[in-house]
């Protein structure tokens, strides 16, 4: 689940950076690549478990799925405070100086 999860929220990112007209200036490449690289270590992780247990690995308890769900939708509310965090400090558009400037 938390491959799936990921996976969903670096493609959906990736177009929405590549339809966008203003992704580069709201670092959504930032995002895509934090995704990215969240699903790269999710697959691995994928491929290692299923080397130490076999078959098993399709055949998870409902208890682990919830588990895995609950993680994954962590990693992408993560991804979106760091994000959230970076437009902050960046401030690609201005925004935040002119509240404090007023």
């Amino acid at each position: 689940m938390t491959l799936l999860i990921t996976l969903f929220a670096a493609i959906i990112s990736t177009v929405v950076w590549y339809v966008s007209q203003r992704g580069g200036e709201l670092k959504l490449g930032t995002l895509c690549l934090m995704y990215w690289g969240a699903s790269l270590m999710w697959f691995v992780d994928a491929i290692v478990e299923y080397f130490e247990v076999g078959a098993e690995y399709f055949a998870p308890a409902a208890e682990d799925m919830l588990n895995d769900a609950f993680l994954g939708l962590s990693v992408v509310a993560l991804g979106l405070v760091i994000w959230l965090g970076v437009l902050l400090v960046k401030d690609p558009l201005g925004k935040v100086r002119e509240v404090i400037k007023k």
